[in-house]
């Protein structure tokens, strides 16, 4: 079926050039017929040598301003089509010519039969495709006042767009509200304050929140955006949990009451897992990791349904961090199973696990002379699967592509998961002696192995079309998005290109060179004409004159 649908492309592209080819080509016999010929009511070897008088009296400056015009026009219409190429990925006059002009020039399937029985396929396809590019929380996503802030503060620069934001927004209502809220105040005004979109409006509400009473949710709210280092951070997320905790445990005793008691209880288990995380990770970044692994490992343990925060990936980073390799392959084995969903965090540690054990005794040459070991196979194997699964990683390990900060979501196998994952394990790829050598050696191999074309996959689902978007939307405008698998160029930018190119050469050439110029474009169109002019004398000497003569008065 993809091969199918790859066939069936390639044909539909050959017709809009064709039918653009014929179009124009029959624009302009058109409009030099109606102009010189049926403008005069004259037997056709009268219009003829009519035609052939006006082209023998035009001068090199009409050739000239004829091709420069064509050039011209050529050139513009280039412009604008690698302008839209560049802002969304795909051709212009492609495009508006296989969303409008294929549904007039009958491109749909014949069979309706054919359509039935592909509808639920089709929509398994879109399915897919949905969830493929499904947006997820950044599980090491930074501080918004304690780091992000001060990133603008220094550069001017905003790190954080609008619509990553504004998903954050959707988070802390989904985590941090309930519909009785209404019922408390404190909590009341925290509902309207995840809504605000002005920063200074949030933090004053969360003040205005606590003015009321200890509300876990204003301490996070002026944790995440009024902190302005990681250590007060930590200190206000220490008096959220005092509080957050006393939450869970009343909602605790009351949530088989009813329905509003039980999502309130869901609402304060969210609160503090959220805030035992986030205390976690400041543990992390401020050099106490061991404490942050042992923080980790009773969140998991005390709630480990509540997978939605992929706590297990900060694990892995503060566990790699203490060169814990053996707990780090305990992780993995518990989480890198065929029943879960993947990220770039779990295959590419494990390669980089598997990479450890024989990356510092590593050698290309060495390895072309010799061949593979089973274990720098394995090696080799771990770094093909991870690159399939992401392969905009390696650019940025191989430090072949500058890092940004990560924003607040990611898109799995996306560029910004990516971004996500090389900030934070860069430098333990750096840690293991010739694991980025390695890297370097094996990771464009992957790409020979992934068959063409990319529907068919190879270890994983095939490569998402819609990364490119989505990370367009949550990356900041001055990155550079990693796109895979690169675009060609369309056909229409070459063919602009080719035509403004031979345009505006004639046009030169003609300036240099009029009479030779003028000799040449007399030839040719004397030999373009020729064809046409012997059929008309055949049609001529077959139908009697009087019939071509009411013709031309018509």
């Amino acid at each position: 079926m993809a091969e199918a649908g790859m066939g069936f492309l390639e044909q539909l592209k050959s017709y809009i050039v064709w039918s653009w080819t014929y179009l124009w080509t029959v624009w302009f016999f058109i409009v030099l017929f109606l102009v010189y010929i049926l403008r005069v009511p004259l037997k056709i070897n009268d219009n003829l040598s009519t035609v052939s008088m006006f082209l023998n009296t035009l001068t090199p400056k009409f050739y000239v301003a004829l091709t420069g015009t064509s050039s011209l026009i050529s050139g513009l219409i280039l412009i604008f089509e690698w302008w839209y190429f560049r802002k969304y990925g795909t051709s212009f006059i492609e495009q508006v010519s296989v969303s409008h002009l294929r549904p007039l020039l009958g491109g749909v399937d014949n069979n309706s039969s054919n359509n039935s029985n592909s509808s639920n396929g089709d929509s398994d396809s879109n399915r897919q495709s949905v969830s493929e590019c499904k947006v997820w929380r950044n599980p090491l996503n930074l501080f918004r006042g304690a780091e992000y802030n001060r990133y603008t503060w220094v550069t001017g620069r905003e790190p954080l767009t609008y619509y990553d934001m504004n998903l954050s927004a959707q988070d802390h209502q989904t985590f941090f509200t309930c519909d009785s809220d209404h019922l408390r105040p404190a909590d009341a005004i925290m509902q309207k304050a995840w809504r605000e979109r002005n920063p200074q409006a949030r933090i004053s509400a969360a003040h205005e929140a606590l003015e009321i009473n200890e509300c876990a949710t204003a301490y996070i709210l002026l944790a995440e955006e009024e902190a302005t280092t990681i250590a007060e951070a930590e200190k206000l997320f220490k008096q959220a949990l005092k509080a957050g905790d006393g939450c869970y445990r009343r909602s605790q005793q009351l949530q088989h009451h009813g329905s509003q008691y039980e999502a309130q209880h869901r609402r304060d288990t969210n609160v503090l897992v959220y805030i035992k995380r986030r205390l976690a990770m400041c543990a992390r970044r401020l050099g106490r990791t061991r404490e942050a692994v042992k923080m980790m490992r009773d969140l998991m343990k005390e709630f480990p349904l509540l997978s939605m925060f992929n706590i297990h990936e900060n694990l892995l980073e503060a566990l790699l961090e203490l060169q814990a390799y053996a707990d780090v392959q305990a992780v993995l084995a518990k989480y890198d199973d065929i029943s879960l969903p993947k990220s770039a965090t779990i295959c590419y540690t494990a390669a980089l696990l598997k990479a450890r054990a024989v990356s510092d005794k590593f050698s290309p040459e060495a390895a072309s002379r010799r061949g593979l070991s089973t274990a720098e196979m394995n090696a080799v194997e771990a770094i093909h699967r991870a690159v399939e699964f992401n392969p905009h990683v390696p650019k940025y390990l191989l430090e072949m592509k500058s890092l940004i900060l990560p924003p607040e979501h990611i898109l799995k196998r996306g560029d910004s998961e990516a971004i996500a994952y090389a900030f934070f394990h860069l430098a333990h790829w750096k840690r293991v002696e010739g694991a980025l050598n390695l890297l370097h050696c094996t990771w464009e191999g992957t790409f020979r192995m992934i068959p063409y074309p990319l529907e068919k996959g190879h270890l994983f689902y095939p490569y998402p079309i819609c990364t490119e978007t989505a990370d367009r939307e949550l990356l900041p405008s001055f990155h550079e998005v990693s796109v895979y698998p690169k675009k060609e160029l369309p056909f229409f930018i070459l063919f602009t290109a080719g035509l403004c190119s031979f345009t505006a050469m004639l046009a030169l050439l003609t300036h240099q060179f009029p009479e030779l110029m003028g000799v040449f474009a007399k030839a040719f169109l004397s030999t373009l004409f020729a064809p046409l002019n012997f059929v008309m004398e055949k049609v001529e000497s077959i139908l009697p004159s009087s019939l071509w003569h009411q013709l031309t008065r018509i």
